[in-house]
């Protein structure tokens, strides 16, 4: 593949390996078939859904741990939890302002429309972080206790306007989670984790513009190929596929970098 590729959505899970440097040669293997440049890793191993105060730094230091490792390929988001407000804030001036992980992650703890989540978001945008929102539509019965769906995260965006977000997977059920966030401009969507569905990008870019779309993979969970597939199965023109794939996510990245000096 000839195109540049940032993924923006991965963890160190669904690979085999008992220590993070383990998994994280795994990954970057598979990433390297796929001609995956960099990717944006976040959460450690084992997830916790409501994870402690101490759970969130021991995630953090895993990712911080292979970010040593791997500085020309990894960028770090800080794992927070709306349960543990004073320890996020901790956590992102930890990882962000002193460290070098460039924006934050937020899971299924605490619902993304709850007051708690005003002060990190803040934080993250005062840092100019990236701010990542797991979401999900779901009506079998299976959604965690304090998992986010789209409506939720407009909510969270109607309370802080001017702060660019990304509506994670794009709430599994795309079709909702696109027209979710479509009056929302500073909203973008990630296009993780679901099946390879014909249709997907076409819909998000026909409704949402081409610039409010960023791949990512869910790696290991699913295969860089399959999420792949999504962009390059889709009927797009080369300069489109080119914004989705990397050129949106280094957009949203420029302002951290400037701000911490990172040359990339």
């Amino acid at each position: 593949m000839s195109d540049v590729i940032w993924d923006l959505h991965c963890h160190l899970s669904g690979v085999n390996g008992t220590t993070p440097a383990a998994r994280i040669k795994q990954i970057l293997t598979y990433a390297d078939r796929m001609g995956i440049e960099r990717l944006c890793l976040y959460m450690g191993m084992p997830w916790s859904q409501h994870p402690t105060p101490a759970k969130l730094r021991q995630e953090n230091d895993q990712v911080l741990e292979v970010l040593k490792l791997h500085p020309d390929r990894l960028f770090g988001f800080v794992y927070v939890s709306g349960e543990h407000v004073e320890a996020s804030l901790a956590e992102i001036d930890r990882c962000v302002r002193d460290g070098p992980m460039v924006g934050i992650k937020l899971w299924v703890a605490k619902k993304c429309n709850a007051a708690e989540l005003d002060p990190i978001v803040e934080r993250a945008a005062a840092l100019k972080a990236v701010i990542f929102q797991h979401t999900w539509f779901k009506s079998d019965g299976t959604t965690y206790p304090g998992e986010s769906n789209p409506d939720e995260l407009v909510e969270l965006a109607k309370r802080h306007p001017n702060v660019p977000l990304i509506c994670g997977h794009t709430g599994g059920i795309w079709e909702l989670g696109i027209r979710a966030v479509r009056p929302y401009p500073l909203i973008s969507i990630d296009l993780a984790g679901s099946d390879p569905t014909n249709g997907f990008v076409e819909m998000a870019v026909r409704e949402l513009g081409p610039e409010r779309v960023l791949y990512g993979s869910d790696a290991g969970g699913r295969s860089f190929a399959s999420q792949l597939g999504k962009v390059y199965g889709a009927n797009l023109p080369d300069d489109q596929r080119k914004l989705i794939l990397a050129g949106n996510l280094k957009r949203q990245l420029t302002p951290i970098f400037q701000a911490k000096g990172i040359q990339v």
